[in-house]
This record gives C-alpha cells, sequence and structure tokens, in this order.
C-alpha cells in the first residue's frame, strides 16, 4: 500500500469509530432521558426500563432530537406530568454530557459498553 492508502484507510477508520461513538452517545442519552421522564411519570422497575427502550428505539426508526422532545412532552402530559419543552431540551443536553462521560470512563476503565445502552 501506498502512504496515500494507508492514510485513507486510517481515515475511513477513524470516521466509522466516530460514527460508532455517536450513536452509543445518542442511545445512552436517550436512555438516561427515557428513564428521567418515567421517573415523572411514576413508572418504576420494568416498566420505566421498558418506556425508556422506547426512547432509544424512537431515534432509531426515525425520530431526531426534535421529535424525541415531543414524544417525552406528549407522554408526560399523558402521565399527569406536563413538563416545559425547554426543560426537557436542557435535560437532553445534560444526559448527553453524561452519556459522553459515561462512555469514556467505560472505555478508560477497559470494558466495552454494552450494545443500545
Amino acid at each position: 500500500m501506498t502512504m496515500f492508502e494507508d492514510r485513507e484507510k486510517a481515515a475511513e477508520r477513524r470516521f466509522e469509530r466516530e460514527q460508532e461513538l455517536g450513536f452509543r452517545i445518542r442511545a445512552r442519552r436517550n436512555k438516561l432521558l427515557g428513564l428521567w421522564a418515567a421517573g415523572h411519570m411514576g413508572l418504576a422497575g420494568e416498566a420505566a426500563v421498558r418506556y425508556a427502550q422506547t426512547i432509544v428505539d424512537a431515534e432509531i426508526t426515525g425520530h431526531d432530537d426534535q421529535g424525541i422532545i415531543n414524544k417525552i412532552r406528549d407522554d408526560l402530559i399523558a402521565g399527569g406530568a406536563p413538563m416545559a419543552e425547554e426543560h426537557i431540551r436542557g435535560q437532553l443536553a445534560a444526559f448527553g454530557a453524561e452519556a459522553r462521560a459515561q462512555l469514556q470512563r467505560d472505555a478508560g476503565a477497559g470494558s466495552a459498553p454494552s450494545e443500545r445502552s
């Protein structure tokens, strides 16, 4: 291989790692947000975990951040715990930072983060 091909392959691998990390961060963020929202709706245990999984799945099925915020806002209203969209958006950002930190800690500890967590 030429030096150019080596650089190209390295760039491709770096891009793939960045894409995977972004996916893992969003999935973890959405799970944390879903668990948070579930608690506000009075869900606990397995019911909270199932609800959080619907939030993770929402992005996979094509919802962007605004769609996820809208879903949670609507679910909170239906669950009797209405909340301002700005507050949900703030939680989404906070959980995004927390998810990134968790994954970095996991990587630093030598353990691979679990799928869709």
